[in-house]
């Protein structure tokens, strides 16, 4: 079953549903009749997506599956989802999987996307070291944890890289009033989110992180959850056509 296949192999938030969803939306938006011109039998799609969806494994259970089902190779080029749009703006992308909404809806704005869709989602959560310096462990609310992390002045690692993720980041920093920047206690690492986790780990900080990846690399961290389930951590995905108006190659 697709969903036992996902939940033992990446260990995911993300629903099988969801899962299916996004094959049945990429082959949708790149059948055979309306996307790529062969070139003979072999069939390219650059997808550019965030290191989270690679970081948690998503990808090795979807792409298998989606180039078995169309012929179609997909080359995929982890990285934030400012990066990844950024590409699209290039024309250097064929589809984006990415989780920044409101760097999203620019990109739509400006005609550089089409046929932009949700495919899936799961959430941010906050995790720390075993002592939790800050005290944050029952706090319900996520900008309230950064309050507490600040007035502490806790070690916390940022991934300062444009990703969705770093979006997701400063929008909760904006909530609290505070402006965490040159901070000493607040590091920024300018990596994915697998290596700003292992930074956190090593450094005994806090850090925010999509829950897939958290879970597939939990064992090595030592960095428990602390706060979960605030509706501003929920992390939505959107499957993104780049407009092939602009660049006829994609």
């Amino acid at each position: 079953m697709l969903k036992e296949s996902v939940t033992k192999l990446t260990q995911l938030a993300f629903e099988g549903d969801f899962v299916l969803s996004i094959i049945l939306v990429v082959l949708l938006l790149f059948g055979l009749s309306s996307f790529l011109t062969a070139v003979g039998k072999q069939k390219n799609i650059i997808l550019a997506t965030t290191t989270s969806t690679q970081d948690s494994g998503l990808l090795d259970v979807i792409i298998p599956i989606f180039e078995k089902q169309t012929g179609y190779f997909v080359k995929t080029i982890a990285t934030g989802s400012g990066q990844a749009m950024a590409m699209g703006q290039r024309g250097e992308a064929d589809v984006l999987l990415v989780h920044s909404p409101y760097t999203e809806k620019k990109f739509m704005d400006a005609g550089d996307g089409v046929n932009r869709m949700l495919v899936m989602h799961n959430d941010f959560v906050i995790v720390g070291p075993d002592g939790d310096p800050a005290k944050i462990k029952g706090i319900k609310s996520a900008s309230e944890a950064f309050k507490k992390i600040a007035l502490s002045k806790s070690l916390f690692i940022s991934r300062s890289d444009n990703s969705g993720t770093d979006a997701k980041e400063k929008s909760i920093w904006k909530m609290t009033g505070i402006n965490p920047e040159g901070q000493k206690w607040y590091q920024q690492t300018g990596l994915g989110m697998g290596q700003t986790l292992s930074v956190a780990a090593e450094k005994k900080a806090y850090t925010l992180t999509d829950r897939g990846t958290y879970l597939a690399l939990e064992k090595n961290l030592n960095l428990p959850i602390f706060i979960e389930g605030d509706g501003i951590l929920l992390n939505i995905y959107h499957v993104i056509q780049v407009n092939s108006a602009k660049w006829p190659k994609v």
